[in-house]
């Protein structure tokens, strides 16, 4: 491999949108452990790009997700983690963090949520068509399904759900400033402490109540299940409308695919878990720091030395995924990596499935014609964040 061609910066710029950067498949095939140097804060560090290897760092222990270690690829300016943020923790924390909510995201929870799942899908589907065309599907759809799904999770009243899609509005928008994003997080936290406050006083059928009942049993304070919600809320949000907003795009340029959905629903959760694997929204990867020297891939990476688990190269891996450029929801099932994998693997995953299926099979069943209402060239996708994804999607039909 000629070294000249390979990236010595990351992220990668990408040379189609719908796709990760060609050099991902050279680099899988001769340097799948590659040096390179983070843009948003100058720090070195390994782009693991094999799927087995991505695997394998993301179930070792000894690679830490503390966003407070020496090492750790993070942005300069970023917060320590604030109690209850268990993604950026290490076990025991991290164990008994997820711990106090793991039961609500289980089949059984998740599978009773559908009917509400169908009738916010049925209500932005309903408003969009009575807005008319061209309308933009991330602001009508991909925006607030997400939102209202976490607020019927959370048990957050309908009179306040307003205000919640109003704050991930400005967390998602990125012509906000840093200063009034972080200003709409506090008012989105200081609400949920609220909340959390009358959920303890005043149970109800919902997570939060739940989970505020079983503190002193799980071991969890009032301000850690504050931080729970909040994190629930944000994660929640930003990664399942992106992979709306993207996943919808590249539906629409697979009609035979929509076609196949039409004639037989049962397709459907083949077309969502293959549209997780194809177009993977965590684009700049999941980032770890050694705790010990490890050997991945013939290579030793050095404790203290930062990693970037590069997913959206690994689940294009074709020694796993064969033709993986093809969206092929027939495809055999195998362990796609969008929702990472181990012990951070995303909690939330059997509700962003339940969220796709439900919307996908419902749009294209009900509004067959749709289509994008621009040439490709001036859809505005994000290049600017760490999801990938469109910031308009407009479409007619």
């Amino acid at each position: 491999m000629d070294d000249s061609n390979l990236p010595t910066s990351y992220p990668v710029p990408r040379t189609c949108p719908l796709d990760p950067a060609p050099v991902f498949d050279d680099l899988r095939e001769n340097r799948p452990l590659h040096r390179a140097r983070l843009d948003f804060d100058g720090s070195d560090v390994w782009l693991v790009t094999r799927h087995a290897d991505a695997r394998a760092v993301l179930s070792d222990h000894r690679f830490s997700s503390d966003f407070s270690r020496e090492g750790f690829p993070a942005r300069m300016t970023v917060r320590p983690p604030g109690p209850g943020t268990f993604i950026r923790m290490d076990p025991p924390e991290h164990s008994r963090l997820r711990r106090a909510v793991v039961d609500e995201f289980k089949k059984k929870r998740i599978e009773a949520l559908r009917p509400a799942v169908q009738q916010i899908v049925d209500d932005l589907i309903d408003a969009m068509l009575e807005h008319g065309a061209p309308a933009d599907l991330v602001q009508r759809i991909a925006l607030p399904l997400p939102t209202l799904v976490i607020c019927e999770l959370l048990g957050v009243p309908y009179a306040d759900r307003d205000f919640f899609q109003e704050c991930t509005a400005v967390i998602g928008d990125q012509s906000a400033t840093p200063v009034r994003r972080q200003a709409v997080r506090d008012e989105l936290r200081a609400y949920l402490d609220r909340l959390v406050g009358r959920k303890t006083e005043e149970p109800e059928d919902d997570l939060l109540s739940r989970v505020a009942a079983h503190r002193e049993r799980d071991g969890v304070s009032h301000d850690e299940v504050v931080g729970i919600a909040t994190l629930l809320m944000i994660a929640g949000f930003e990664t399942i409308a992106n992979q709306i907003g993207v996943g919808t795009l590249t539906l629409l340029r697979h009609p035979e695919q929509l076609t196949a959905v039409r004639e037989d629903p049962s397709v459907v959760p083949g077309l969502v878990e293959e549209t997780l694997r194809h177009q993977t929204v965590i684009d700049y990867g999941l980032r770890r720091v050694a705790v010990e020297d490890v050997e991945i891939a013939g290579r030793t990476i050095r404790a203290g030395e930062g990693v970037v688990v590069v997913l959206s190269s690994a689940n294009r891996d074709a020694s796993v995924f064969p033709d993986p450029g093809r969206l092929d929801p027939h495809r055999p099932a195998h362990d796609h990596l969008a929702f990472g994998h181990g012990l951070h693997q995303c909690l939330g995953q059997l509700l962003a499935r339940l969220q796709l299926g439900v919307l996908w099979r419902t749009l294209f069943a009900r509004v067959p014609t749709l289509h994008t209402a621009v040439p490709d060239e001036e859809i505005p996708f994000r290049t600017d964040m760490f999801v990938h994804g469109v910031h308009e999607l407009p479409v007619a039909w």
